[in-house]
């Protein structure tokens, strides 16, 4: 299991890295091409959420990684969670149902790491992973 978590945790963290970096660096109107909900928020808002996938991704790993203040993994997998949540109910209330699907599986990938890192599977220094 622990392997399952660390595996679940590297693919959120690219997932998240890549996909709010492009938040981040990218102009809101070079991103509707891409992700066409960002026409509902604003530019600064599309920032924030791109800033909460990066640190969110940063979070997966690298308390993990270091095991210093190792319970920020499964406090940012929640915090992820919550932030596919949301992204679902935006996708649902625009009619963009296959994307409210992928919302979903990422939701579970998150919700599968935050409780397997609070719960049996909860990293220590020695039992490391």
């Amino acid at each position: 299991m622990k392997i399952v978590l660390w595996v679940a945790q590297g693919l959120l963290a690219v997932l998240f890295a890549g996909a709010g970096g492009m938040k981040v660096v990218m102009a809101k109107d070079s991103l509707v091409p891409l992700m066409p909900w960002v026409v509902d928020f604003s530019s600064g808002m599309v920032k924030v959420i791109g800033v909460l996938e990066v640190l969110g991704a940063v979070g997966l790993v690298l308390p993990a990684l270091t095991l210093i203040a190792p319970v920020l993994t499964p406090i940012a997998a929640a915090g992820l969670a919550v932030v596919m949540l949301g992204g679902g109910i935006v996708h649902i209330g625009r009619g963009e149902y296959p994307h409210s699907i992928g919302n979903l599986v990422v939701l579970a990938l998150a919700v599968l790491v935050a409780w397997g890192r609070f719960g049996p599977y909860a990293l220590a220094a020695r039992n490391w992973g």
